[in-house]
């Protein structure tokens, strides 16, 4: 493979292929001496909110002058966003690099994502990162990120998802993200439904670890200013703000701050106003992400019902519009029905593009389902043409609302980047 070319062995990984359990990982990060132990790390999974909530953790961090890293997925453009070292992407040279070290050393094959995980752990080992705040891929028990030795294991919150895999139930679901619970350790949790609560702390009994609740054991507060006071397990900060919209990211906030309290206790000084800094610099694509302004264009990476659900809140409560068109594509593993229900009631029209994947729904047979729930929608060629017959369609007033998969949140972010390149934004302002 050439080292200065991380694609040439990614695309022989088929990245739709999951691959649960830890052996493959464990025997590839053997040959490197176990990267993953060399420095601290924090472990994030849950439904929704882990990508926000790791990325508001590794920016207070950062702020507070550690070397972070912060590993994510899936990307949106450019595969080097999912490995972060202080808010800059790992080079192309050293993913390269990384990446024929892995395909030479691995015992059997591995995944897409398990070679990517093992090439976050290398390169945080090898750039000397003081601590890596580590996004959980699916589920939690059996996911390659948990194969590190945590300081503190965060379940942001239990929704039914990916049910092929994780269960059928809140508690299956549950159990598989408990999986990151390590003994004598720490679990924070937003997570609010009585059996999932009572299942967390049963796992929490059994390992001998400490659980913290939001809204037990800490709690966030938002103010009338717009900034919130958070009161903690040991400490209490007012006035903080928050850069991500939405109300939703007050508990990713407090979910973060939490996670540093525990962190503090392994000798990690965080003062006050590196939270502060922190929070107020955070910047996380696709997450309520205005692109566009005449008309308002919303990217959001809503991709289950209950990011749904927190997109409809949003929509209703802090934006204004006078119709609003949806830009919709979703995997097929993903409860798309009831999304639709809670969101397409909002939209005049639905605008359904095909997303460069296998594990899409076609746009034709979500076309179909729209129809029949009494819903309006038009199937478009490509993301680019939904994108620009959404802004051909909008008139003053109106908005723009993509979601569904992150797929097509990255499509979307590559298609105004050409459009930004070419000049054509501008042209499509309404004056």
């Amino acid at each position: 493979m050439n080292s200065l070319n991380p694609g040439a062995y990614l695309s022989g990984l088929n990245i739709d292929v999951m691959r649960f359990g830890l052996e493959a990982i464990t025997g590839l990060l053997e040959r490197f001496g176990f990267p993953q132990n060399d420095y601290f790390t924090l472990l994030i999974a849950g439904t929704n909110g882990k990508g926000s909530t790791a990325a508001m953790t590794a920016s207070m961090l950062r702020e507070a002058g550690f070397r972070t890293g912060l590993y994510t997925s899936p990307h949106l453009v450019d595969v080097r966003e999912r490995i972060v070292l202080d808010g800059k992407k790992i080079p192309g040279r050293d993913l390269g690099r990384i990446l024929s070290e892995i395909q030479a050393k691995a015992p059997e094959p591995v995944s897409y994502f398990e070679a990517l995980t093992a090439a976050a752990f290398i390169y945080f080992q090898r750039a000397r990162a003081d601590i890596a705040v580590m996004e959980v891929g699916l589920g939690g028990r059996l996911d390659a990120t948990n194969v590190c030795r945590p300081l503190v294991s965060v379940i942001t919150n239990i929704g039914l998802e990916h049910t092929a895999y994780l269960g059928r139930t809140l508690t299956a679901v549950a159990g598989e993200k408990a999986g990151i619970i390590k003994q004598g350790g720490v679990c924070i949790t937003g997570a609010t439904q009585k059996r999932v609560a009572d299942h967390l702390a049963s796992v929490c009994r059994r390992k001998k670890a400490r659980l913290f609740r939001l809204g037990k054991d800490f709690e966030i507060i938002g103010r009338k200013d717009g900034t919130v006071d958070y009161f903690g397990i040991n400490r209490k900060i007012s006035s903080l703000r928050i850069a991500l919209s939405g109300g939703h990211q007050l508990a990713n906030a407090a979910l973060a701050l939490a996670a540093l309290e525990v962190a503090e206790e392994s000798g990690l000084k965080i003062r006050d106003a590196a939270i502060r800094a922190g929070l107020r610099k955070t910047r996380w694509e696709a997450r309520m992400e205005i692109l566009h302004t005449r008309p308002v264009f919303l990217l959001d990476g809503a991709h289950n019902p209950s990011g749904a659900r927190v997109l409809r809140r949003a929509l209703e409560e802090d934006f204004s519009f006078r119709r609003l068109i949806l830009i919709f594509a979703v995997l097929s593993d993903k409860d798309y029905r009831t999304m639709l229900q809670k969101i397409a009631p909002l939209a005049s029209v639905a605008i359904l593009p095909p997303l460069p994947t296998g594990r899409a729904v076609p746009p034709e047979q979500l076309a179909g389902l729209m129809k029949k729930m009494g819903f309006t929608a038009v199937v478009a060629g490509t993301v680019d043409e939904a994108v620009s017959l959404a802004l051909a369609m909008a008139e003053e007033g109106d908005m723009i609302c993509a979601l569904g998969s992150l797929y097509l949140a990255g499509e979307v972010k590559q298609s105004f980047h050409q459009m930004n390149s070419c000049g054509k934004a501008r042209r499509t302002e309404k004056k």
